[in-house]
């Protein structure tokens, strides 16, 4: 009796020292609620929110991460404290803020969530707004920054060439005039942006020989006519480069050093960080080799940088700039002539976009970008005079966003002046543009958008030209059969003509400025399809592209005062081009991905009344398109060692040797590279890339031979970052 007696003076003693902790444990009790919204104002389901308490309180908190609902809503009940909040969604870029709360304290926070423009699975350039990739109308192949490392390509050309559609074609070996073609249209026929600056000569195309991979963490590549959306140079399609962002509260420093046959050299480094507000990424890189022969040797330096200032969570300023210095011998087409002793190339470019991004009330987007372009090439050809080209795009554009429910109607213009010195007096084209661009989604399955720009060109006047497109997902899968989507569009395309073509001052062969638009209309049709749980995806694309009013030259009899002959411009050509790209990615095993293309492109010259060249003339395939072209690509990140294995097939395609000795085809190929990155310490790698490991002999154009078996092999060292530290 006695015990008991004495057990329940015991319960009692402790129970009036518990029940006011717990009573001042419920009254500590604080709680963040909200909505979380992307862009459009939707609801964003399944991000995860977490809580990090910055001055630990006396008691753990009962749940510091959850997950929104699939109304966007969350509720975290903490104690009383200061915290960090971190909300994170994929294809969404993270967003913070710090709450200091009181006890009982009930506070709300409704963020919107802003799309990751650097994320794979959201596309920026297939529309005025971006998209997560299931809304877009348009076929887009991304290639990542992931691409660029597991095959450590050092040039963007390179890459490209490895794209569903692509044909890639260099005078020579590293530095010899590196041209673009898509889906059978010509190489000025795709508009390329760096960070959405226009970089293509004037009505021309851009010149890939001397643009590396540094400070690039994306590249998108939109097939169609886009000209509604960018007016002119847009007849095929569009290429954007991306500049990656600083993320990390420590600064990253990325040091890469390699060394390689044929006296090659290569040096590269990488700082980025997070300060605040401020986010920065600065990029500088070396590269150098003699080449395979005389003359051939190849020099470039690039410093690049991207810097972004946060007013707000919707209110941003970003600055893009990209310098390039380069030089190369050019020796020619040394497999049928002699080597061009002293002739060479020099090109300085600069590259530059500032941007400011802001919200106006809740669904009113707003941007405002400035861009410049300026391209500055010096030839040598001794005994004759040095030939300078000199070229200068800045750019103005203002665009008005409405946002609503997952879809999003802009409003645009831009103002563009172009200056030049082709070779002869300066000359200057003063552009503008407005256009409507909608994106419309109808329930979860359909996507229809549709866009329509007014285009005023100094050159040739006004133009309208429109485009369509729709995007269906026919079935969410999620059994062996996954997602299948359908997608289609058609547009309409512009070019501007170029200088020389315009504005030529050389009195035989002036330029004509009565020149109109070289046009474009295309069509693609195309099906997505997800298999084995998401395990496979294959992709399958139609186009079918007509290009009218090509420009061609028309050459004239010798007269007194033009003993080499006369000739101007005239819009005289038309051809057309159709086909399919089509790829199967695969993930066999967690460390083994292969990725299959195959493209198909029968393109035909339909019209060419002043052809000179045989391989020119109606009823040829379109020079340097080849019908057939494949690659596979074999990824194995197996043992902390990462293995890349990169093939490529380019069938027979039409091509002249210029010389009158008869040759009219380039033949087929077969090239297999490899590259491998193998862990040495935390933060210190070994590297190395072989290519042309079979030491295949071919040529990218008639005469002129690409590199035999070439190799380089380095180091790459990381600090800072996530996982700061030396080792």
């Amino acid at each position: 009796m006695k015990a008991s007696l004495w057990r329940i003076i015991s319960i009692l003693f402790v129970l009036q020292f518990i029940f006011p902790v717990v009573a001042i444990h419920a009254q500590s009790q604080s709680a963040i609620r909200g909505v979380i919204t992307d862009p459009s104002g939707a609801p964003i389901a399944g991000a995860t929110i977490s809580a990090t308490p910055i001055l630990q309180s006396s008691f753990p908190s009962p749940a510091s991460q959850i997950k929104s609902g699939a109304d966007g809503r969350y509720k975290l009940t903490l104690l009383s404290g200061k915290y960090r909040l971190d909300i994170i969604r994929t294809d969404f870029d993270g967003i913070q803020r710090e709450f200091s709360l009181a006890p009982g304290q009930s506070v709300e926070w409704s963020p919107r969530l802003a799309l990751a423009v650097l994320s794979s699975s959201v596309v920026v350039t297939a529309a005025a707004e971006p998209a997560p990739a299931e809304y877009t109308t348009s076929p887009v192949d991304v290639l990542t920054q992931d691409d660029i490392a597991q095959r450590q390509e050092v040039w963007l050309g390179d890459l490209l060439a490895t794209a569903p559609g692509a044909a890639f074609t260099r005078l020579g070996a590293l530095g010899g005039i590196t041209s673009f073609f898509l889906d059978g249209g010509d190489s000025d026929f795709t508009k390329i942006l760096i960070d959405g600056a226009p970089v293509n000569q004037p009505g021309g195309a851009f010149d890939f020989s001397n643009l590396t991979t540094d400070n690039v963490e994306k590249v998108e590549i939109v097939h169609g006519a886009s000209s509604a959306l960018f007016g002119t140079d847009a007849l095929t399609g569009v290429i954007q480069i991306f500049s990656p962002r600083g993320t990390t509260q420590i600064p990253e420093l990325e040091v890469t050093a390699e060394g390689g046959n044929l006296s090659s050299e290569d040096g590269s480094a990488r700082l980025s960080g997070l300060l605040g507000a401020f986010d920065y990424s600065n990029a500088a890189s070396y590269y150098q080799t003699n080449g395979q022969g005389p003359n051939d040797r190849f020099r470039d330096t690039t410093l690049a940088g991207n810097y972004g200032w946060k007013f707000s969570d919707s209110d941003a300023l970003r600055l893009s700039v990209r310098s390039i210095s380069s030089d190369a011998g050019q020796p020619g087409q040394t497999l049928l002539e002699p080597v061009a002793v002293g002739q060479s190339a020099d090109q300085r470019d600069f590259f530059g976009n500032l941007t400011w991004d802001f919200s106006l009330g809740d669904h009113w987007q707003q941007h405002v970008a400035g861009s410049e372009a300026y391209i500055r090439q010096t030839f040598a050809e001794p005994p004759f005079a040095n030939v300078f080209d000199e070229y200068n795009r800045a750019g103005f554009e203002e665009q008005t966003s409405y946002l609503y429910r997952q879809s999003a109607v802009s409003f645009g213009y831009q103002y563009e002046v172009e200056n030049g010195i082709p070779d002869g007096p300066h000359v200057r084209r003063n552009n503008q543009g407005g256009y409507v661009d909608l994106r419309n989604q109808f329930g979860p399955q359909l996507t229809v958008t549709a866009g329509v720009r007014a285009e005023d060109n100094a050159s040739f006047g006004t133009r309208v030209v429109p485009r369509v497109g729709a995007s269906y997902a026919f079935r969410k899968g999620g059994d062996f059969w996954g997602a299948t989507r359908l997608l289609t569009s058609y547009g309409l395309g512009i070019k501007e003509p170029n200088f020389t073509q315009s504005f030529e001052a050389d009195p035989c062969f002036p330029g004509n400025p009565e020149l109109q638009p070289e046009r474009s209309a295309t069509f693609n049709a195309g099906v997505d399809q997800a298999l084995a749980t998401g395990r496979v995806h294959v992709a399958v694309n139609y186009f079918h592209n007509d290009f009218h009013d090509i420009v061609s030259f028309a050459g004239g009899p010798p007269t007194t005062t033009c003993p080499y002959g006369t000739g101007t411009f005239f819009n005289t050509d038309s051809a057309r081009a159709y086909g399919a790209n089509s790829s199967i990615e695969t993930r066999v095993t967690r460390w083994l991905s292969i990725r299959g293309q195959y493209s198909y492109d029968d393109s035909r010259v339909l019209k060419a009344p002043n052809a000179t060249d045989p391989t020119l003339t109606p009823g040829n395939r379109l020079f340097l398109r080849p019908l057939n072209s494949a690659v596979l690509i074999v990824n194995a990140a197996f043992r902390r060692i990462n293995w890349n294995i990169s093939g490529y097939y380019v069938g027979r395609e039409t091509d002249s040797d210029f010389l009158g000795l008869g040759y009219t085809y380039n033949p087929g190929y077969v090239l297999w590279n490899m590259a491998a990155t193998v862990p040495i310490r935390h933060n210190l790698s070994a590297i190395g890339r072989v290519e042309n490991i079979f030491d295949r002999h071919y040529q990218y154009a008639i005469g002129y031979p690409a590199l035999g078996t070439n190799f380089r092999a380095g180091v790459k060292y990381t600090w800072g970052g996530e996982g700061a530290g030396l080792f």
